[in-house]
């Protein structure tokens, strides 16, 4: 089959509340690829809280009128002339959040090109997957585990691998309690690692049926988002960008505590009371995108150990009701567009 001059997608029309429809449904050019990078023909593309943030303005416009979408699955169909040769014709690939970083400051030298200045990201900088197409540099392009439907990979590519990235963050101790705080997308992947790993998993979230989930994959216990848990945490992860609850998940810390916020964007956290919330060397810290060894990493975890994704499917027209059911938390696991 060849590629057309131009495909169906979303682009974002005005950034605002999902009610205004900030998304539009259009006919688009299918993008070129640049010298080293691979054109994709989209299979699925998850929907991520992030995707939300671009399209209601919580995050500042990068490029006008954005194609959003990071969690694609697709098979390579061309490339430019600076590719390489690491992947042919019809190879399944996986693209993700982290699309671009300079490779040469400090930041990248050290590993943590995640914290790259210069980094751009897939859905924000560059167009991403709401689409029939979408290009991807092939360095930054991800080998996809087996044994996997291509629903159940998308959500692996920015909210499992921000999971991993945030379990990494939280300094879980073997054997330790970890209290997670929302339970959508990357909260349920994250979990099953923790599980797998011999942690003892405790979860916090609003949704009735998101409890029923965690308790069903494994978690000890399974309560409203501003609930206490059962027992002191040895570390937190907060998936909700609710700042609210960054107070009551401090409290909830045990000694010497860790909690991870892992989410690109916040509401505004309360004042924090330093004998509650900070004293006994309890720690306070964001995670920031993830590096491709995390998604390496991650993705060789769930190659070796077979997770359960729940997933909701979308016709790619629906995007922005799945956007808009994201929002108010009608999605339990993760949401995907199946292209």
């Amino acid at each position: 089959m060849g590629i057309p001059d131009l495909m169906s997608g979303w682009r974002v029309r005005e950034p605002g509340p999902m009610r205004g429809e900030p998304v539009e449904f259009a006919e688009l050019p299918v993008p070129e690829p640049g010298p080293s990078e691979l054109l994709v023909r989209v299979r699925v593309c998850g929907v991520c809280r992030t995707d939300l943030h671009v399209a209601e303005g919580d995050l500042p416009v990068h490029r006008s009128h954005v194609v959003p979408g990071h969690e694609v699955v697709g098979e390579v169909v061309g490339w430019g002339d600076e590719a390489g040769s690491d992947f042919g014709l019809g190879d399944r690939v996986g693209i993700g959040w982290l699309r671009r970083t300079c490779g040469e400051c400090r930041y990248c030298r050290r590993g943590r090109e995640n914290l790259c200045p210069h980094s751009r990201y897939t859905g924000w900088d560059v167009d991403g997957g709401y689409a029939e197409f979408a290009t991807v540099p092939a360095a930054f392009a991800h080998r996809l585990p087996d044994g996997y439907l291509d629903e159940e990979l998308a959500p692996l590519l920015c909210a499992g691998i921000i999971g991993y990235r945030a379990l990494t963050c939280a300094d879980v101790p073997e054997g330790g309690r970890l209290g997670i705080y929302g339970f959508g997308g990357s909260a349920h992947l994250a979990t099953q690692v923790a599980l797998a790993r011999g942690a003892e998993v405790h979860v916090m979230t609003r949704g009735e049926r998101a409890r029923e989930l965690a308790l069903e994959l494994g978690a000890s216990s399974a309560s409203g988002a501003a609930d206490p848990p059962p027992v002191p945490l040895d570390s937190a992860i907060l998936f909700a960008p609710v700042g609210e609850l960054v107070p009551t998940a401090l409290a909830a810390l045990d000694r010497g505590g860790t909690l991870a916020v892992a989410g690109i964007h916040l509401s505004d956290i309360p004042p924090l009371n330093y004998q509650r919330h900070l004293f006994q060397e309890r720690t306070l810290r964001s995670v920031t995108a993830n590096t491709r060894a995390d998604a390496r990493e991650f993705l060789e975890f769930a190659g070796t150990h077979r997770l359960l994704v729940s997933a909701m499917g979308y016709s790619l027209d629906e995007a922005d009701r799945a956007l808009s059911d994201l929002k108010e938390g009608r999605v339990t696991g993760a949401a995907v567009l199946i292209v």
